[in-house]
C-alpha cells in the first residue's frame, strides 16, 4: 500500500466523521456559499498576473515539516500581492497539517481565486469547498473513477466552482476529460513514490485538448524552467515548497517573480 492508498482510507473515514457533524444543509447556509466565485481562467490569462498559483503548505508526506511559523493569511496575502494568479490551500489535517479554517481565513483576506487542495472522493467535498469560501476544486484522477470526475466535475460547476483535474499519466489523462473542467494539470510528483521530473509536463502536454487550462504542478524551483513550460504553452505554474521552505514565502514569492 503506498501513501496514496494512505490518504484515501483516512480520508474516507474523515468525510463519514463530517457529514455527522454538519450536514449538506448547514454548509449551504454559510456566508460564503452565496458569494460568486472568482473565474480560474480570467486571473490566470490576466497580463498584469505571473500564472503562479502559489501554495500555502506546511507539511507533506515526502518531506515532513516544510514551515509551521508562519500564518496562512500573511503568507496568501504576500502571494497575491506578488502577482499569484491564484492560491492553493492544503485543508487535510492527518497528512499535510492543513485544516478548513485555513481556507476560510485565506478568503478573509484575497480578491483572488483560492484553491481547496484536498484529495476530493465525495461529493459532500464540493458542497463543502463552496461553504469554506473555495473558487476551485482538485480532482485527482488516481483516485477516481472516469464516473466519478464526471459526476463530481458536474456538480462543481453547477455550484459555480472552478475544477482542476490532475493527472500523472497519459492513461489517467485520457480516461478523465470531461466537458466540466476547467484545467487540466499534470502533477510532475508521481503519487506513488513521490519522485518528480518535469519532464512529465512536456510529455503530456499536447495530448490535453486546447479548450483547457494547462498547469504544470510540482518540481518547479527556478524561473527557467517557468520560462520553458511557457514557452510549451502551459498557462499556469502550482508552486508551494520552493516557497513555504522559505522563513517568509511572500517574500520568496516576491523575489522569484523578479526573475520573470
Amino acid at each position: 500500500m503506498n501513501i496514496l492508498d494512505k490518504i484515501v482510507i483516512n480520508k474516507k473515514r474523515e468525510v463519514e466523521a463530517d457529514k455527522q457533524q454538519m450536514t449538506v444543509a448547514q454548509l449551504e447556509s454559510s456566508p460564503f456559499f452565496k458569494r460568486e466565485t472568482y473565474s480560474f481562467r480570467e486571473f490566470l490569462l490576466a497580463p498584469e498576473r505571473t500564472g503562479i498559483i502559489a501554495e500555502f503548505k506546511r507539511k507533506s508526506p515526502s518531506k515532513g515539516i516544510i514551515n509551521d511559523q508562519v500564518k496562512v493569511t500573511e503568507v496568501t496575502a504576500a502571494y497575491a500581492a506578488a502577482g499569484a494568479s491564484a492560491l492553493s490551500v492544503l485543508t487535510d489535517t492527518d497528512f499535510f497539517m492543513g485544516n478548513k479554517g485555513d481556507l476560510c481565513q485565506a478568503r478573509a483576506v484575497n480578491q483572488v481565486p483560492i484553491l481547496r487542495k484536498d484529495f476530493m472522493i465525495d461529493e459532500y467535498q464540493i458542497v463543502e469547498a463552496k461553504a469554506l469560501g473555495a473558487d476551485i476544486i482538485l480532482l485527482i484522477a488516481a483516485i477516481l473513477t472516469p464516473q466519478e470526475i464526471k459526476g463530481m466535475a458536474a456538480l462543481a460547476k453547477s455550484l459555480g466552482l472552478n475544477v482542476l483535474l490532475e493527472v500523472h499519466n497519459l492513461e489517467e489523462l485520457q480516461r478523465s476529460i470531461d466537458p466540466n473542467l476547467t484545467a487540466i494539470g499534470v502533477n510532475n510528483r508521481n503519487l506513488a513514490d513521490f519522485t518528480v521530473s518535469v519532464e512529465t509536463s512536456f510529455k503530456l502536454f499536447e495530448h490535453i485538448p486546447k479548450e483547457f487550462l494547462k498547469i504544470s504542478e510540482s518540481a518547479i524551483s527556478n524561473v527557467d524552467t517557468i520560462k520553458q513550460l511557457k514557452a510549451a504553452g502551459f498557462n499556469g505554474f502550482l508552486i508551494g515548497e520552493n516557497f513555504m521552505k522559505e522563513a517568509d514565502p511572500g517574500k520568496a514569492m516576491a523575489e522569484f517573480v523578479k526573475g520573470l
